[in-house]
């Protein structure tokens, strides 16, 4: 009996962590880890998934993302 539930544990935390390793990030590859959820991140280099370093324009208009999209009132 012992060895079934050690046995019935030792796969249920294998299936977590596989599924851990797979689970697909819900806000998209764009995200650094620690980021909000949702459809915005946060301005900046250091919210990318990648961190890789932007030129002053690209930080620009990394800042002004939400702010300079039209609204959608058609």
């Amino acid at each position: 009996m012992l060895l079934k539930m050690l046995a019935l544990g030792g796969l249920g935390y294998a299936g977590y962590r596989y599924y851990e390793k797979n689970r697909v990030d819900k806000n998209g590859v764009a995200f650094a880890g620690g980021e909000p959820e949702g459809a915005f991140r946060n301005a900046g280099s250091e919210s990318t998934a990648s961190h890789d370093s932007m030129s002053a324009t690209d930080e620009a208009l990394d800042e002004t993302y939400p702010a300079s999209d039209a609204t959608a009132k058609y």
